[in-house]
Parts: structure tokens; sequence; C-alpha cells
């Protein structure tokens, strides 16, 4: 097993258009879960794409101490970083086996196939639906082939964005069950951006809050829920 990642954010800025979404971001995570929180507009999505290779940048990232390549999807994977994005985006017309293979496009088809066995052990439900199209699966179930499709090239940081949204409580509590599976089992940094707070801080080690394209606020899960910052963030309250 590698050594999970430790990845660390300094002053990173991104936009669209020329129109700055997020200034001066510093973050950093650290083996364990790390969960981003905010109102929806805070550019959370803007922050795990552009970390991921998705969009332009402005910073420093480093990956273990190494610069993160920018606008470079192939070479972020390839460091070992993957993206489960909001939406799932799956293939609809193809099978669950299917999604997953494509997931371990850039490994030898020997360890591609060990890496189906390992993602079916660790999804069981998957397995029982291996020939299924994702297509027609419930929501919960299309959010573990996204998240087994990751873990098939091998990630040692893993993004989720939003893996709670649309899912009913007892499938949210499950999915983030897993990511609790993955980081303390399996030695992957989990970076999570997440609307369901409470859960969110429940599972996570580390939190930050971001507002309006800006951190406001950081500190352990614990601390976190336990303050009136979130709170300020989402309500706008003094």
């Amino acid at each position: 097993m590698s050594a999970p990642a430790h990845l660390q954010v300094n002053g990173l800025g991104a936009g669209y258009g020329g129109f700055a979404v997020l200034r001066e971001i510093h973050i950093e995570a650290r083996p364990g879960i790390t969960v981003i929180l905010g109102p929806n507009g805070a550019g959370k999505t803007t922050l795990l794409r552009a970390l991921a290779g998705l969009m332009p940048r402005q910073s420093e990232v480093l990956l273990d101490g190494s610069p993160l390549p920018a606008q470079d999807a192939t070479a972020c994977v390839r460091r070992g970083l993957a993206l489960v994005a909001e939406g799932r985006q799956l293939f609809p017309q193809m099978t669950v086996t299917e999604n997953l293979e494509l997931g371990g496009w850039l490994t030898p088809a020997s360890e591609r196939k060990r890496r189906l066995a390992q993602a079916f052990d660790d999804f069981p439900r998957l397995k029982e639906r291996a020939s299924q199209l994702a297509g027609t699966m419930s929501g919960g179930e299309q959010q573990m082939v996204a998240v087994a499709r990751a873990m098939m090239c091998g990630p040692r940081l893993l993004m989720l964005d939003e893996p709670s949204l649309g899912l009913a409580p007892r499938m949210v509590d499950e999915l983030l069950a897993i990511a609790g599976r993955i980081a303390r089992q399996q030695g992957v940094t989990v970076l999570m951006v997440e609307q369901n707070v409470r859960k969110a801080l429940s599972v996570a080690d580390r939190g930050y809050v971001l507002e309006r394209g800006r951190i406001v606020a950081a500190d352990n899960a614990r601390e976190l829920l336990a303050s009136d910052i979130i709170r300020r963030a989402y309500l706008g309250t003094a």
C-alpha cells in the first residue's frame, strides 16, 4: 500500500472567462478526511476542478512536496489524484463492469483486473449488479459506481464533489461510511466537498468553510461542528 497523499494549496485563484471565483485559497489535506463546506455558489466545485487539472488556476499546489501540474488532468491522475464529479457522470448505456474498467484505463490489463476484483470486494452490491446497465440503477448505487470507478485508477488522493446530493439519508450514511473506510483502511487521503454539514463533519478529521470564494474558517471537524461559524456562513447572520 502506498503512503497517503499530502496536499498543500498556497494562494489558489481560479475563475471563468476572466471572472474570479476563488481568491487566495490556502488549504491542506493530510491523511484522513478533509471536508470543504460552504453555501451554494461559494466556489467549492471550482476548487476541486482546479485541483484536478480541469481548468486554469493561479497558485502553488504541492502534492507530497512536489508541484502538481496545472490544467493537465491526465498528469494529475498519474500523480495519484482522482475526482468523483458532482452528478456522477457515468456512461448509462454501459454495464457496471464496463464503467469500472474505464476507471483503470491508464493501468496494464493485469493490474486493471486486480483492481476490478478489489472494487467488487469493497462494493459487494456492485458485484451483484456487475452486468446491469449503470443508467438503470438507483442514485445511491450510481454514486457507488462513480466512487468505485475512481478507485480503479489507484488514487492516493480522492476528491469527492457532493457525494450525498439527492440521496436518501440511509444511502448518505452508507456512502460517507465508505469514504471513511477508504481513508482509514486503504490509506487514501480524502478531500470532500459537501452540503450535508453535520454528516460530513461527523466522519471528517478537519474542515474548511468556503464563502464567496474565500476560506473564512478552518479547524478540526469537532470544533467546527460545535461553533457558530457554519451558521453564519450558510445563513449570512452576524
